[in-house]
C-alpha cells in the first residue's frame, strides 16, 4: 500500500499546536515586551547622558580626575569613573530587567543577592576593557584628528576580536563552572560530528548555567587555540540526545561556515559608519550646545557621554539590520545542523522549547525587524521540510 505524502504544513502545525493557547500567551508578551524594552533602553540611555551634560556631573567629574598628572591616568579615570556612574543611575532598570522581570516569567533561578552579584561582575568586566578601550579612542582622536573614526573603527574591532578570543578562557569562567563532558554516546556523538566536519575539538565542555536561569543554550566559541565547544546543563537534562545531537550540529555549523569572522567583518563595516555619522552629528551638537554642557570639542572627554548617547541612538537604528543578518547566519547554521544531525524532530523539538520564552509566529515585518534568530515557526516548518526531502517523512 502506498504511504500517504508528507504534509509539511501539517507536520509543522502538529508541532506548533503542542505549545497550550496560555503557554504562547506567556511567551509572546514576554518576548514582546522586549519590543519596548529596546526602547526604553535608549531613553534611559539618553536620560543618563542628560544628568552627565544637563546636570553638570560630566563636567564635575573632569574637573576631578584633571587633577591626575598625566594626560592618559585623566582619561582612564574619567573613562573608569563615568562607567561606573552610568551602570549606577541605569541600575532600577537592570534590576527590572535582568531581575524582575526574569522571575516574572519564570525563567530564572537566581536570589536577588547571587544576582547582584552576577551584575557587579559583569560590570567590573565592563569597567575594565570599556575604560581601556576609550583611552585607546582618545588616542586616535588625539593624534589622528579629522580621521580619528577610521582609526577608532580599527581599534573597536581589534578589541572585538580579542574579546572573542579570550573570552571563553578568560570570561566565561567568571560567571559559570567548565567542566569536561563525561565519556560517553552524548559526548562521542557530538566529537563524532565535530571531526566529521573538519571542526578541530577534542573535548566538549558542559556549564552550570541552571543556577542562573531555565533556558537551554550551547555554543562553539572563540578563535584559533581558544575554540571550545559547550552546552549548559539545561540542555543535558531537559532534552533528548536526538535534540542534544540537533543544537550542537547547529552549533558547529556556525565554526564550519566562518560565521564568527563573517561577523567581525560586517562589526568593522557597521562600527565604520557609525563613527563616521558620529562624528558629524558630534560636531554639529558640540558647536551648538557644548557651551552649556561644558564640552570643548571631540578630544575633551567631557564630551564621552555625547558620544555614548550617539553610539545608543546609531545601535538602536541599526538594530533591523544587524538583527537580519545574525538571523541569516542563524537559518544557515540550522540547515548545516539539520545535514550534520540528520535529527529533524530533535531539532523541531527544541524549536518548541525555545519558544517557552521567544514567540512561536510572528508576523514577518516582526520578524525581520525584531528577531535576531528564525522564529520557532519558521525552524520547525524548516525542519519538516528537510524530513520530507531527506527522510520521504519517516
Amino acid at each position: 500500500m502506498r504511504r500517504p505524502a508528507f504534509d509539511v504544513e501539517a507536520a509543522t502545525r502538529h508541532y506548533l499546536d503542542t505549545l497550550t493557547p496560555a503557554q504562547k500567551a506567556k511567551s509572546d508578551a514576554y518576548f514582546e515586551g522586549g519590543y519596548w524594552l529596546q526602547l526604553w533602553g535608549l531613553v534611559y540611555a539618553l536620560g543618563v547622558a542628560g544628568v552627565f551634560l544637563g546636570l553638570g556631573l560630566s563636567r564635575w567629574l573632569r574637573a576631578r580626575t584633571e587633577r591626575l598628572p598625566r594626560r592618559w591616568q585623566q582619561k582612564w579615570a574619567y573613562a573608569a569613573l563615568y562607567l561606573l556612574l552610568a551602570a549606577v543611575l541605569s541600575f532600577p532598570l537592570s534590576v527590572y530587567e535582568g531581575f524582575v522581570r526574569e522571575h516574572q516569567y519564570g525563567l530564572s533561578n537566581l536570589k536577588f543577592g547571587a544576582w547582584l552579584g552576577e551584575d557587579l561582575k559583569g560590570l567590573a568586566v565592563t569597567v575594565v576593557f570599556g575604560s581601556l578601550l576609550v583611552l585607546a579612542l582618545y588616542g586616535a582622536i588625539r593624534r589622528a584628528g579629522a580621521r580619528w573614526w577610521v582609526w577608532g573603527t580599527a581599534i573597536v574591532w581589534a578589541f572585538a576580536v580579542v574579546g572573542v578570543a579570550v573570552g571563553p578562557v578568560f570570561i566565561s569562567p567568571l560567571f559559570n563552572k567548565y567542566t569536561p563532558l563525561p565519556a560517553g554516546p552524548v559526548r562521542e556523538g557530538i566529537l563524532s560530528m565535530a571531526r566529521a566536519n573538519g571542526v578541530p575539538a577534542d573535548n566538549v565542555y558542559y556549564f552550570d548555567a541552571s543556577k542562573q536561569s531555565k533556558r537551554i543554550s550551547a555554543n562553539v566559541s572563540g578563535l584559533g587555540s581558544t575554540i571550545r565547544v559547550s552546552l549548559n546543563d539545561n540542555l543535558l537534562r531537559r532534552c533528548t540526545p536526538a535534540e542534544v545531537q540537533a543544537v550542537m550540529g547547529h552549533e558547529l555549523g556556525h565554526y564550519v561556515l566562518n560565521h564568527i569572522p563573517k561577523l567581525l567583518v560586517f562589526l568593522l563595516l557597521l562600527v565604520g559608519i557609525g563613527f563616521w555619522v558620529v562624528d558629524w552629528a558630534f560636531g554639529w551638537l558640540v558647536h551648538r550646545y557644548g557651551p552649556q554642557w561644558g564640552v570643548a570639542g571631540l578630544a575633551d572627554v567631557g564630551g564621552l557621554p555625547l558620544l555614548a548617547a550617539l553610539f545608543a541612538i546609531v545601535s538602536f537604528l541599526a538594530t533591523p539590520v544587524t538583527n537580519t543578518l545574525v538571523r541569516t547566519n542563524e537559518q544557515e547554521a540550522d540547515l548545516f545542523g539539520l545535514n550534520a544531525a540528520r535529527q529533524p524532530d530533535g531539532f523541531a523539538a527544541i524549536a518548541m522549547k525555545l519558544s517557552e520564552y521567544r514567540k512561536i509566529e510572528p508576523t514577518p515585518l516582526e520578524e525581520i525587524i525584531f528577531f535576531d534568530h528564525p522564529s520557532g515557526r519558521t525552524r520547525v516548518q524548516a525542519a519538516m521540510r528537510w524530513k520530507a526531502e531527506h527522510l520521504g517523512g519517516r
